[in-house]
């Protein structure tokens, strides 16, 4: 039986996303694939950070006992870990808990979605037709708008799971904006997010072009912008969702970054 490296678990608020302000249960694991310059957690991605192994079925009993309904996976990038898929079928199959799943990007979520006859269908990986058309699309390449609606990249795509993701659009700054896995995004459905960290004016543009290439405010998806800290000022994101007439997307501030250090570690 698979065990996962975890760096630290604690009890705190979400700092951001659709349910900042909430008590949430955090467990952060070891390791990440990327390495973006703004970095907050480039500590636990160090390859002799200390971790506890534990079990899926320990990790689960741990957030059992605490009695925290909202339940957040983080790193690191969580995906990568051994043993992930069994954690996230012992908490799917426990109603009480919605758990959120922060990922990079950069790794396949589709292999961790609910395995149901819908996404059976269209949704299962490397199946990446158009349903319909026959046609065979390569998301990665950048070439080509999403414009097919069947296959999930326009329309709202509704499913009963407690289990979301955040995913992060690595943006220029990061230094890791090659490494952007553009296929996830024809699995997103209206309870994933998408966040992008911001630097410049010039990546609000980018972000602009992700959201409607993917049509993610018509699909439902939560859409944040965060302000890269001493990069670019809050004021700037908000005069360009001014600007742009950016409906039903959020700028956000990293509430756990105001309350504490922003260095402080377990909050």
């Amino acid at each position: 039986m698979a065990k996962l490296q975890v760096v630290e678990h604690f009890v705190s608020i979400n700092g951001e996303g659709r349910k900042a302000g909430q008590l949430a249960h955090f467990v952060r694991f070891a390791g990440c694939n990327l390495s973006c310059s703004y970095c907050d957690t480039r500590w636990a991605n160090e390859a002799d950070v200390p971790y506890e192994r534990m079990r899926a079925g320990q990790i689960y009993q741990l957030l059992k006992d605490a009695g925290i309904c909202n339940v957040t996976l983080t790193g690191g990038e969580p995906l990568l870990q051994e043993g992930i898929g069994e954690l996230l079928g012992l908490l799917r199959g426990d109603s009480f808990f919605e758990v959120e799943i922060e990922t990079n990007g950069a790794v396949d979520i589709s292999p961790f979605l609910p395995d149901t006859e819908q996404f059976s269908s269209i949704f299962k990986s490397g199946n990446r037709r158009n349903a319909g058309t026959g046609q065979q699309r390569d998301w990665n390449a950048g070439t080509e708008q999403p414009q097919d609606r069947s296959a999930g990249v326009g329309q709202p795509l509704e499913q009963q799971d407690n289990v979301s993701f955040t995913m992060d659009y690595k943006l220029a700054g990061s230094g890791m904006e090659q490494k952007m896995l553009l296929s996830n995004y024809v699995y997103l459905r209206s309870c994933d997010t998408v966040k992008f960290v911001v630097s410049s004016r010039e990546e609000l543009l980018k972000c602009r072009e992700i959201i409607e290439r993917f049509n993610l405010a018509e699909r439902g998806c939560g859409i944040y912008l965060s302000p890269c800290f001493g990069r670019i000022a809050p004021s700037e994101l908000v005069d360009f969702m001014k600007e742009q007439t950016m409906n039903h997307v959020n700028m956000q501030l990293q509430l756990h970054k105001l309350i504490w250090d922003p260095d402080q570690r377990g909050v």
